[in-house]
């Protein structure tokens, strides 16, 4: 088991609400328990978010698509902090500031590996400036690209096994929050 698997996850209600805490395996063992759980979408000046492909070690969805990085907060810690060290740890790039997009719950089983996903996810999008370099962990990403929204959800709905279980849910949460900011649903301000 490696040592990620043995840190804390907290375990919440339906609403979110903290009801206590339990290991990364454990929470992650069928029929799993629903923790709270980080999503984030790096977007750049483009507009294209950026996708990793997971890398084989990974115990849930090796090798399948996700967004730009994935994660639990520690009991105590802010879902955004835990977000930004994520992002360090994975792909080496820090100090950029998130927005929340909503949150999406859902269950997935892994037929590979038996293993499960049952969280209530914070989806977070950060900004990139332009030039920012990454530093992926071999460990974590075997694969970077960038694709546009509209590209992203063509290719969740003519191959969903490619992808992890739970892009698309977090992508329909971008997709709502980035449809309300638009000038066009803002009356152009």
């Amino acid at each position: 088991m490696s040592s990620r698997e043995t840190h804390l996850v907290e375990l919440v209600d339906e609403a979110g609400t903290t009801v206590g805490s339990a290991t990364v395996a454990d929470a992650h063992t069928a029929p799993g328990q629903l923790h709270r759980a980080f999503s984030v979408f790096l977007i750049d000046d483009q507009d294209r978010v950026l996708l990793q492909q997971r890398a084989a070690t990974k115990t849930r969805f090796p090798l399948r698509w996700g967004n730009t990085c994935c994660g639990h907060p520690a009991p105590g810690s802010t879902v955004a902090g835990a977000a930004a060290e994520r992002l360090g740890e994975e792909l080496g790039v820090a100090g950029v500031p998130f927005v929340e997009a909503g949150v999406y719950s859902y269950f997935a089983e892994d037929p590979m590996t038996g293993r499960v996903e049952r969280e209530y996810d914070h989806v977070l999008l950060g900004r990139l400036p332009v030039g920012t370099q990454f530093r992926p962990d071999p460990a974590e990403v075997a694969r970077l690209l960038w694709v546009s929204v509209p590209d992203l959800l063509a290719r969740l709905a003519s191959d969903p096994e490619t992808y992890a279980p739970w892009l698309g849910g977090v992508t329909d949460r971008l997709v709502t929050h980035l449809s309300e900011r638009s000038p066009e649903r803002s009356g152009g301000k």
